[in-house]
């Protein structure tokens, strides 16, 4: 596993919260509120998201030593990226007292940690962490951009929060999506579909070695994780000071699927909508589920939707992709250099002139 960090200037504020934070014990907020005293996570798995992030989760979970809790992404400290409506199952989380109810399970010798992919991305999250714990351990997973924007989208057209199908086209509509023109109906977060804002990969680092001193934070590449997942989890057990002689079991990252059908992935898109949300659901969605027996809705009638509405991704465009590497050349020759790793090579870069 190759993990690096660049030589940041240390941050002069004390780190006297680390001791507790590595030993499992939860720190107080600087001004000493009730809140404060409840438990916080001692590290944050803050992304990238399509970056395997889910899978080192699940894998991180499953150790002796670590609470992680059933929300896999709060995304609490993730201020400005979050949604216009929040869903009421997720309105407890946005209070510090309801956030740290989420880690309430965690034994005193656990480590507890927050998975928000959001993090990394949101401009004020690594501050935010910092405040409240500063000895936290962050963990961060890069991938090469082109294939994480391809990965992306095809993730936000699954989830029904990207309307349109062909990447080159949704990239084509950020400048008016930055003017919140031409948003999809179904996109709470605007931001989610500014693709290009993602991959400012430097960026997005500097703030959390602005906000923490170089040896909490952990990154990661990609095509580590995929060579050998468990060598990976391990150096990250040994990152967090844990045990890791542990069994660690493998994971494979999912895979991607494309929409193989547009019309019934908006169906299916409606009738999961109305099922989790019957009042704010359009009239025709409603009746559609109250007439469908929950039995087809599930087992092997849902398996055959599924079928019905993806397939495997089609090849990627190559002039799409050669396009965007040319783009986005100049962010990997600067990781590159604050890294001190040659993802230039590593990710083919060096064949583009």
């Amino acid at each position: 596993m190759d993990a690096s960090v660049p030589p940041v200037p240390q941050r002069q504020a004390s780190r006297q919260a680390g001791s507790q934070a590595a030993a499992g014990q939860p720190t107080a907020e600087p001004d000493g509120s009730d809140a404060a005293r409840g438990r916080l996570p001692d590290f944050f798995l803050v992304g990238h998201q399509k970056s395997g992030t889910t899978a080192m989760w699940e894998m991180l979970r499953r150790h002796p030593q670590i609470f992680l809790p059933r929300v896999k992404e709060p995304r609490y400290f993730a201020f400005d990226l979050r949604s216009q409506i929040q869903a009421p199952s997720v309105l407890y989380r946005e209070t510090l007292e309801g956030y740290q109810r989420l880690f309430a399970g965690a034994r005193a010798a656990q480590l507890a940690g927050d998975g928000s992919p959001q993090y990394l991305r949101s401009r004020v999250a690594a501050r935010e962490i910092a405040r409240v714990q500063p000895g936290a351990r962050i963990v961060a997973i890069l991938r090469e951009p082109t294939s994480f924007l391809r990965s992306f989208h095809m993730q936000s057209v699954q989830n029904h929060v990207e309307s349109e199908h062909q990447l080159q086209k949704a990239l084509a509509l950020e400048a008016q999506r930055r003017e919140g023109r031409r948003l999809p109906r179904r996109c709470h977060h605007p931001q989610d579909l500014l693709y290009l804002d993602h991959v400012r990969y430097v960026e997005q680092l500097r703030r959390y070695h602005e906000a923490f001193d170089a040896e909490q934070v952990l990154v990661l590449i990609y095509d580590d994780f995929q060579r050998d997942n468990v060598e990976t989890v391990r150096g990250v057990l040994r990152f967090l000071k844990l045990d890791d002689a542990v069994g660690v079991e493998a994971l494979q990252t999912k895979p991607l699927k494309q929409v193989r059908s547009p019309r019934m992935h908006r169906l299916t898109g409606a009738l999961a909508s109305a099922v989790r949300n019957p009042a704010a659901s359009r009239p025709l969605a409603r009746t559609v589920v109250a007439l469908t027996p929950k039995a087809l809705r599930r087992g092997r009638s849902a398996a055959l939707l599924r079928r019905a509405t993806y397939t495997a991704p089609a090849p990627p465009d190559e002039q799409l992709m050669l396009e965007l590497r040319s783009r986005v050349k100049p962010e990997v020759v600067a990781l590159s250099e604050y890294l001190g790793r040659d993802l230039v090579s590593l990710w083919g870069y060096d064949r583009i002139g």
